[in-house]
């Protein structure tokens, strides 16, 4: 088998380009050429395209570093009627997105070291993005025995985290936190009590109103607290998946200030929807965490724009039609964001809560920092993972339309802004309008 072709010299003409981790914009030009930047800002000019060359009006569109969704769900192994790696990576690409990292919460979950070669080899085959896996905290994400951190490591996986689980036991998560020290591994936790989380809406007035059990924010911000806590013990670089509380921002202000190895994300649902949106039982709604009160949405999105929340996933998360088509308390947790990511995150920057450079820090630069990659920054010699898109372009979302092959978006008829013209991976365009 011959290896495969380099693609072809790119050059991307008449950008507004944006490199959120040095917040450097300007109006310019940028060259790829095998598979890196060879070349950006205005000294880039038509004329020195070679022969061969792809040359790409901007027409004055943003050209930003791809962005990494540190927590999404690709289907494989055990789901693929859920999603698959191939519709995954596309819906990826059409919403910019150029690295995934996909969560373990697979059948069987990713705490075997073939089980990470599997995810990479079917990415390499299946995908048009990149597809960096985590693997699971615990064996079986059960929560009571630490997984083989080394060995997954050594395979590929990039963090540890048992998905949308929290390890019961401070004295498993106190092992693990040392282990993955050791390792300098990032554990990424979800923190929630679930003895305390048993509702299935956040608990307050609105859910008494809907008659529906409700999950107090107290239940995040108790586990938050006991990790940060043994973070302060053991050392270790510790990253808590999702956030959606004031009360855990507080206690993430204070280990930070404390100089703790800890960062956060949040999803892009808790930042520009909250439980009021959940209407007449929307089931697409229904998330873990759940949708706090507007209150906590303006204190997330405050938090975003100091810098104190490093990151914002998407938390795809896709269900079929038999999971979602229930009432309320009975359907699935969980929604489809991969696609949308970008477009719902500049409603923040339409409505002048963040800046373009922050929203796009939060979900590339930073990212990036956290995990270790060399993606998510326009510099000469990194790797080509480039999106241009409109920020300002509006579109109303159909289901029908988006390329996951679960339909359970919360935008479901939302008019947002913000189209992806071209996504390119690795310098070879892998996604155009």
């Amino acid at each position: 088998m011959s290896p495969p072709q380099a693609p072809a010299p790119l050059f991307l003409l008449n950008a507004r380009l944006i490199d959120p981790g040095s917040g450097r914009e300007m109006r310019g030009g940028l060259v790829t050429l095998d598979g890196v930047i060879a070349e950006f800002g205005e000294s880039v000019r038509q004329g020195d395209a070679p022969e061969g060359a792809r040359i790409i009006d901007c027409a004055g569109d943003v050209v930003a570093p791809g962005l990494i969704d540190m927590q999404a769900f690709v289907g494989e192994p055990g789901a693929e009627h859920r999603e698959t790696i191939a519709s995954a990576t596309l819906a990826a690409a059409a919403g910019g997105v150029t690295t995934i990292v996909s969560t373990a919460a697979t059948a069987p979950p990713v705490d075997d070291p073939a089980v990470v070669d599997f995810v990479l080899r079917r990415a390499r085959d299946t995908g048009r993005v990149r597809v960096a896996p985590m693997a699971a905290l615990t064996r079986g994400r059960e929560g009571r025995e630490i997984a083989e951190l080394g060995l997954l490591q050594q395979a590929g996986a990039v963090a540890f985290c048992d998905g949308a689980r929290s390890v019961r036991s401070a004295l498993v998560m106190r092992r693990a936190l040392t282990y993955a020290r050791d390792f300098d591994a990032l554990v990424i936790h979800f923190a929630e009590d679930p003895d305390l989380s048993v509702g299935v809406m956040n608990e307050g007035e609105f859910a008494h109103r809907l008659g529906l059990s409700g999950a107090p924010r107290e239940a995040e911000a108790i586990m938050l607290d006991r990790d940060l806590r043994l973070v302060a013990l053991t050392g270790a670089r510790y990253h808590s998946a999702i956030v959606t509380t004031t009360l855990s921002l507080d206690a993430l202000r204070r280990a930070k200030d404390e100089g703790l190895a800890v960062t956060c994300g949040t999803s892009i649902n808790h930042l520009t929807l909250n439980e009021n949106d959940i209407g007449d039982y929307r089931t697409f709604l229904k998330l873990r965490p759940p949708l706090r009160h507007e209150d906590e949405r303006k204190a997330l999105v405050g938090a975003l724009g100091e810098g104190l929340i490093d990151v914002i996933v998407s938390d795809h998360d896709p269900q079929d039609v038999e999971t979602k088509r229930l009432p309320f308390a009975e359907a699935e947790y969980g929604a489809i964001g991969l696609e949308t990511m970008l477009a719902a995150g500049l409603r923040l920057v339409h409505s002048g809560d963040v800046t373009l450079t922050r929203l796009l820090e939060a979900m590339t630069s930073r990212p990036a920092e956290i995990l270790g990659l060399p993606q998510g920054r326009l510099q000469k010699g990194a790797p080509a993972d480039i999106i241009r898109f409109d920020p300002d372009a509006p579109f109303v979302v159909d289901p029908a339309t988006l390329h996951s092959r679960s339909k359970n978006t919360p935008f479901d008829g939302a008019l947002l802004q913000g189209v992806v013209r071209t996504t390119v991976v690795g310098g070879a365009v892998v996604y155009e309008e």
